[in-house]
């Protein structure tokens, strides 16, 4: 039983790490350091559509890893970041844009924040100009002499 034991806490006391983000050794072996530059880049503007909100170069996600060797192949077969963009839009949808365009159907996303921001300021001031137009009334004569024998 000590044993067992004195083995448990061993195994929690032992630190574990995982392992950092690793380049994909067969791409960039293929690729020069110019491109891998250019395809790091651009692959931080690109989303992973498994992960939520990672790009594909901080994503460990098995799909982001074939969008890295994509982007790479991409690039050293001589097209823009550009074309590349086109075509992982055209795969994927604006989604894969971490950034995406404003257009029609993401107009709600740029400017939802904007609006809410608005509404709570005329809301907070519509409040405080409430408060400072309504003046408590006088007393009365009764209610002062009241007040005055709280008073004492």
């Amino acid at each position: 039983m000590r044993a067992l034991l004195i083995a448990g806490l061993l195994t929690l006391s032992t630190p574990t790490t995982l392992p950092a983000q690793q380049s994909d050794p067969v791409v960039t072996q293929a690729v020069s350091p110019e491109i891998e530059a250019r395809a790091r880049s651009l692959g931080r503007t690109l989303r992973c559509v498994v992960c939520q909100n990672q790009s594909i170069e901080e994503s460990d996600a098995d799909l982001a890893a074939d969008m890295r060797v994509l982007v790479r192949e991409e690039l050293s077969a001589g097209k823009t970041e550009a074309e590349v963009t086109a075509l992982m839009r055209d795969r994927y949808g604006d989604y894969v844009l971490l950034m995406p365009p404003v257009q029609g159907n993401t107009l709600i996303l740029w400017f939802a924040p904007l609006i809410a921001a608005l509404v709570g300021l005329f809301w907070f001031v519509s409040l405080r100009r409430r408060q400072q137009t309504d003046p408590l009334p006088a007393l009365t004569e009764e209610e002062r002499a009241r007040l005055e024998t709280l008073r004492r």
